[in-house]
C-alpha cells in the first residue's frame, strides 16, 4: 500500500507542478518514446541476468503488493518456538527432539506455530539436528551458520541488484531516445521554427521520461525489496543466536531473551509480553 500511495505522491508532485506552470500535457504523451526507453529497459534486463535472476526478480516483485508476515506477533511465535524446543530437551533430554525436527509437519510443538515459514523452519530443524548429533562445536556450528546466512543475504540481494542496474540504466535509455527525436527534429530542418521547436521538445521527453522513470518507480522498487530481504535475515539471526546461546549451556529463558535482543526495537516485543505469549500457549495445549 505505501508503495502505491509513493507512486501517487511522486505522478502527483511532478505533473502538478508541471501543470502550475502552465505546461501542456500533450507534449509529454509520447508513446513512441516510452516504448523505446522501456523496450530498451527490459532488454536491457533479459540482457543483464540470467534465468535464475529473472525468476527471482519477478517473484519478488509480485510480492510487493502483499501485506508483510513480519510482524511482532511472527517474532512472538518464533521466540515462543524455540524456548518450547529448548525447554523440552532440558527437561527430557536432546535425543527427545530428534522426532519433531525429522517431521516438523506432524510435530504438536510445530504445528502451535503456523506462522513460521518454511524456509526458517528448515533452518531450525538442520541446527537442532546437528546439535542432536553431538559431534560438532559450538564454534563448528556459528561458522557454518555464518556461512549458510552469507549465502541467503546474497541470494536476497540477486533482484535488488538487477533493479538496480535497470534504475542506472534508465536515464541514458532516456538520453538515447532524446538523441534519435533530435535526429529525427534536425533531417526536417526545413520545417519551420515552431515545428522544429515542438519536434526538439518532444524528444527532450525522453531524458525527463528516463530519470523519472529510473528514481521515482524502479529504484524504490529496488530499495522496499532490500528492506524486506533485510526483515526476514532477523528472524534467522534470531534463531542462530538462541540455538548457539543454548548449545553454550544457557537455560532457555535466558537464551530466548539473547534472541530477544537482536530484533530491530520497532517489532521487539517486551519480556513481559513474551512471557504472558508462551504461557498462553503453553495454557492452550
Amino acid at each position: 500500500m505505501l508503495l502505491v500511495l509513493g507512486y501517487l505522491v511522486v505522478v502527483g508532485a511532478v505533473f502538478g507542478g508541471y501543470a502550475l506552470i502552465g505546461g501542456s500535457f500533450g507534449v509529454l504523451f509520447q508513446p513512441v518514446e516510452l516504448l523505446m526507453i522501456g523496450g530498451a529497459a527490459v532488454g536491457t534486463f533479459l540482457a543483464a541476468n540470467n534465468g535464475k535472476t529473472i525468476r527471482a526478480t519477478f517473484a519478488e516483485l509480485k510480492l510487493l503488493l502483499r501485506p508483510s508476515r513480519l510482524d511482532r506477533q511472527l517474532y512472538m511465535d518464533l521466540l515462543a518456538l524455540l524456548y518450547e524446543l529448548l525447554a523440552k530437551a532440558r527437561k527430557e533430554g536432546m535425543m527427545k527432539l530428534e522426532s519433531e525436527v525429522d517431521d516438523p509437519g506432524s510435530s504438536e510443538i510445530f504445528g502451535r506455530y503456523p506462522k513460521i515459514d518454511s524456509r526458517l523452519l528448515e533452518f531450525i530443524c538442520d541446527y537442532l539436528r546437528l546439535i542432536i548429533m553431538g559431534n560438532t562445536e559450538a564454534f563448528e556450528i556459528e561458522a557454518l551458520m555464518d556461512h549458510e546466512l552469507e549465502t541467503m543475504r546474497h541470494e536476497e540481494e540477486v533482484p535488488v541488484q538487477s533493479l538496480n542496474k535497470v534504475s542506472d540504466a534508465l536515464p541514458a535509455l532516456g538520453i538515447v531516445a532524446a538523441v534519435m527525436g533530435v535526429v529525427h527534429a534536425l533531417a526536417s530542418a526545413d520545417l519551420p521554427p515552431a515545428e522544429m521547436g515542438a519536434l526538439i521538445g518532444h524528444a527532450m521527453v525522453g531524458t525527463f521520461l528516463g530519470v523519472l522513470l529510473a528514481y521515482g518507480f524502479v529504484a524504490p522498487l529496488a530499495s522496499i525489496i532490500s528492506h524486506k530481504a533485510t526483515e526476514a535475515m532477523k528472524t534467522f539471526e534470531c534463531a542462530k543466536v538462541i540455538l548457539l546461546a543454548s548449545l553454550n549451556g544457557y537455560q532457555p529463558q535466558i537464551a530466548v531473551e539473547f534472541g530477544r535482543k537482536v530484533l530491530y526495537s520497532s517489532e521487539r516485543p517486551s519480556f513481559n509480553e513474551l512471557d504472558t505469549h508462551v504461557r498462553e500457549v503453553k495454557a492452550a495445549r
